[in-house]
């Protein structure tokens, strides 16, 4: 052994002392956060020698939130406080870096131009050499260049794919603006300013739920961690707590003392279901099976068995539950409008404006619904106040037409999982419209066909419980591996909390259910199980989605500088799984709907057809928008006379009316409508984001790839040009 270790480990020597002084000295120490995608955002005291982080601590000084809440600390995880070794870790790259053959290409086509623009501009109109560097990718053969080459090369690029084709092929991709606003909107400032494409990140990688617009409208707007300790009963589903919200799991352990009870939905015994004082192990992807069957309880139990005033109450002030539903040929159709009935018919916004059947005058339209959000005549209506709209006159919604109605109705009810369509009897009333008499339901009543909640009507109900019959806790069985009497239990007793604590029940859900296909389907399980409990919006309530660090606490003022919003023009803003789907050719190995919706009825068109068709409508954006320069098509309409926005505006629509100006989207394989250079930071687009790999590989990159499908689309578009063959590398 060497001598020094020696010396080191003795005792006597005592020199240990001196080696752990030395390993903890510092000049500094800096007070920061790690800018890493993770919710916690904790605080830690950096120390600091020489420059070099020597070792972090964290931070114990948070403010208490309020009284009868536990502190903030401990918070900190492991990953945390050895992140040091990352920022020294010898893997780290710290040179620019480029493809050989591209470097070779380069430097050749500098010789020959002396203008950087004209030099790259060679190199693309050349598919040979095209090819080259495209072929090139993936396959190692990196070397470091200087800086200056590499700014020249990406400048180069930039200015002649907008001179050529426009500035919305240049295309930007970075995630989580919250883990480090400056060097997010760095990139996004620079491409907002020249006209680029910016691509969104939350939906793209699956950590957006999508069950929060379609049910509240709203991003991701959860509870504050320490709101755990307000609940008294709580189910995690997909969400490993202890390995990705380590700072915030003992807030779990401290309501679990303050007498909460914790149920895990968890396939294999994880982290957090050790934890659990209920570990239900349902099969992967099956967590909404079972929550199907939670909600058919408790409809059956605390709705059509017996009246629950407490729950009753909260559907008809915070749901949409007693809100009109037109039926038409045999199903439910969509929300019966104001703009309908004679009476609101000089009402503004009518056609955003909702109606409930009020127990004494019939049709009626509550105050709260969007078309109050955006009022412009009648202010201060956008609340939850049940009065009319127009006449202020409260109302008493029915929440259903049990009671009283015209008739019952065979409405068809699709059963996706067995792949056939359920006719049940559902409660109907009429209405005169302006437009004749029109068939209503109330939500709640269509609610209750859907989850089989029979109440005596007739139609393909089930009998009971037992009955394997879609949604009762028998038909779950199949599903989720889990027997119908944990159903029944977990059932009652969510009901139960939710009725003594005023709707202390929580979901804390994350990246475990959200990764799934049909992920917003389980999630809505979830939501309809805490709706029908009176949970949302409650503290210790509702639905708790985390994965990752989704919040700019500053947004406003950031946003405005992120994305050039002081130069006053509207940045391109691309949602990023519309713009693969497209540009990566996966629409090319697909059918039609049909093809995997068995259900009667369903719809026969292919993705690609309605990715087109909402684009020509107004409802996304894509980009490259048109199949012409964006910069000449505006100089081609001030030389046809446009003098403002407007005109060219109109002079754009006129064109494509006129079908002498295409979407891109209509031809995505048409070389003047690729993407031509993709700027990414602070991410790995590629290795960790990407969806539909190989075809990316294929017909994004242009480098060889293991894509073994085959194309099926030709003869199922329709909105679609369909090149053959496809490109190899845009």
């Amino acid at each position: 052994m060497k001598d020094w270790i020696k010396e080191l480990e003795s005792p006597a020597e005592r020199k240990w002392e001196e080696f752990y002084r030395n390993r903890h000295q510092h000049d500094k120490r800096v007070r920061t956060t790690h800018g890493v995608n993770c919710t916690g955002s904790c605080s830690w005291e950096v120390y600091v020698k020489d420059g070099i982080v020597t070792w972090e601590l964290q931070a114990t000084d948070y403010p208490l939130l309020e009284e009868g809440l536990p502190p903030y600390e401990p918070r900190g995880c492991q990953r945390g406080i050895s992140y040091s070794w990352y920022l020294y870790s010898p893997i780290r790259v710290k040179y620019p870096f480029a493809r050989g053959a591209l470097v070779d290409l380069w430097r050749e086509a500098k010789k020959q131009h002396a203008d950087p623009v004209e030099a790259w501009a060679a190199i693309q109109s050349d598919p040979e050499k095209r090819r080259r560097y495209q072929q090139a990718r993936g396959k190692g053969g990196f070397r470091r260049i200087t800086w200056e080459e590499a700014l020249e090369i990406v400048a180069a690029s930039t200015v002649h794919t907008i001179k050529k084709y426009g500035p919305d092929r240049v295309v930007g991709f970075s995630p989580i603006p919250a883990m480090s606003q400056v060097s997010y909107a760095a990139g996004s400032r620079f491409l907002s300013h020249l006209g680029g494409t910016i691509l969104s990140f939350y939906d793209w990688y699956c950590d957006l739920p999508p069950a929060s617009p379609e049910i509240f409208g709203e991003q991701t707007d959860v509870n504050e961690s320490a709101d755990w300790y307000n609940s008294r009963f709580i189910a995690v589903m997909g969400s490993n707590l202890n390995m990705t919200r380590t700072p915030d799991t003992h807030f779990i352990s401290e309501v679990r003392h303050a007498g909460a009870k914790l149920t895990v939905f968890s396939p294999d015994f994880s982290q957090v279901a050790k934890y659990a004082d209920w570990w239900v192990p349902t099969n992967p992807g099956q967590d909404g099976a079972f929550w199907m069957a939670v909600d058919h309880v408790l409809l059956k139990e605390y709705y059509a068995d017996r009246e629950t005033p407490e729950f009753n109450h909260y559907l008809k002030t915070y749901s949409d539950a007693p809100f009109l539903v037109e039926v038409r040929d045999g199903r439910p159709y969509r929300y019966l409008r104001a703009a309908e009935l004679e009476g609101y018919a000089d009402v503004e916004h009518n056609e955003w404006k909702l109606l409930v059947w009020d127990r004494e005058r019939g049709p009626s339209m509550p105050q709260g619904s969007i078309g109050y959000r955006w009022a412009e005549k009648e202010k201060g209506k956008w609340n939850l106040e049940m009065k009319d709209g127009k006449t202020g006159a409260p109302i008493e919604p029915e929440l259903s037409f049990l009671e009283r109605h015209d008739e019952v109705q065979q409405l068809a009810f699709d059963d996706f999982a067995g792949e056939r369509t359920l006719q049940r009897g559902v409660p109907v009333r009429h209405v005169q419209t302006r437009r004749g008499r029109v068939t209503v339901a109330t939500v709640f009543d269509l609610l209750m066909a859907q989850f089989g909640v029979g109440r005596g009507l007739p139609g393909e109900y089930p009998e009971g419980y037992d009955d394997p019959q879609p949604y009762t806790p028998a038909w779950q069985e199949a599903y989720t591996g889990i027997h119908r009497d944990t159903v029944l239990r977990f059932a009652r007793a969510w009901a139960e909390n939710g009725l003594k604590t005023g709707g202390k029940n929580l979901i804390i859900i994350g990246a475990g259910v959200n990764h799934w296909y049909h992920n917003n389907l389980m999630y809505r399980a979830g939501i309809v199980g805490l709706m029908l409990t009176g949970a949302v919006g409650k503290n210790g309530g509702g639905l708790a989605h985390y994965v990752g660090q989704e919040k700019v606490a500053n947004q406003a003022s950031w946003g405005s500088i992120a994305f050039a919003l002081d130069w006053g023009m509207p940045p391109r803003h691309q949602n990023t799984p519309s713009f693969h789907y497209v540009h990566t050719d996966q629409w090319r190995y697909e059918r039609g709907s049909k093809d995997y919706d068995k259900t009667p009825g369903a719809n026969e068109h292919h993705t690609i057809d309605h990715q087109i068709r909402a684009v020509k409508r107004g409802w996304l954006p894509f980009f490259p928008q048109f199949n012409r320069n964006s910069l000449e098509l505006a100089r081609e309409a001030e030389a046809a006379g446009a003098r403002s926005e407007a005109e060219i505006i109109g002079y754009v629509v006129e064109k494509l009316k006129k079908g002498e100006l295409k979407f891109a989207v209509e031809d995505p394989d048409a070389p003047e409508n690729w993407p031509r250079v993709w700027f990414i930071w602070r991410g790995n687009a590629i290795g960790t984001s990407m969806k539909g790999h190989e075809f990316m590989l294929r017909h994004y990159l242009g480098t060889h790839s293991n894509a073994v499908a085959q194309e099926w689309a030709k003869d199922e578009v329709h909105e679609v040009a369909f090149r053959e063959p496809a490109p190899e590398g845009k």
